[in-house]
C-alpha cells in the first residue's frame, strides 16, 4: 500500500504577487525616473503635460517590453531584455513629448 502523496504548491498567491511585482518594478521605476528627468530638463516644453501621464505611458510601454522580452528571449535579466525595456519606456514618453 502506498501512502497518499500530497503535492505542496511551490508558490503561493502572495509569492506570485511579489514575483510579478519584482518583474515589473524596473519598468515602472525607470518610467518614474525618466518622467521626472523630462519634467526637469524640458520643463518649458512639457509644462502642460502631467508627470502622471508620462509615468503611466512609460510604465505601460516598459511592461509590454518586459513581456515581449520574456516571450522572445525566454528569460529575464538579459542585456537585450534591458535594452528592450529602455526602448519600451522611452518611446511612449518621447511620443507624448512630440505631441506638445
Amino acid at each position: 500500500m502506498s501512502p497518499l502523496i500530497r503535492i505542496k504548491p511551490s508558490m503561493g498567491p502572495l509569492d506570485a504577487f511579489w514575483h510579478l511585482a519584482n518583474l515589473f518594478a524596473p519598468a515602472w521605476g525607470l518610467a518614474a525616473l525618466l518622467a521626472a528627468a523630462i519634467k526637469l530638463v524640458w520643463w518649458r516644453e512639457v509644462a502642460a503635460l502631467p508627470w502622471l501621464r508620462l509615468w503611466l505611458w512609460g510604465g505601460g510601454g516598459g511592461t509590454l517590453a518586459c513581456i515581449a522580452a520574456l516571450a522572445v528571449l525566454g528569460r529575464d535579466g538579459t542585456m537585450a531584455g534591458y535594452g528592450l525595456l529602455l526602448l519600451g519606456v522611452a518611446l511612449p514618453q518621447w511620443r507624448l513629448m512630440l505631441r506638445r
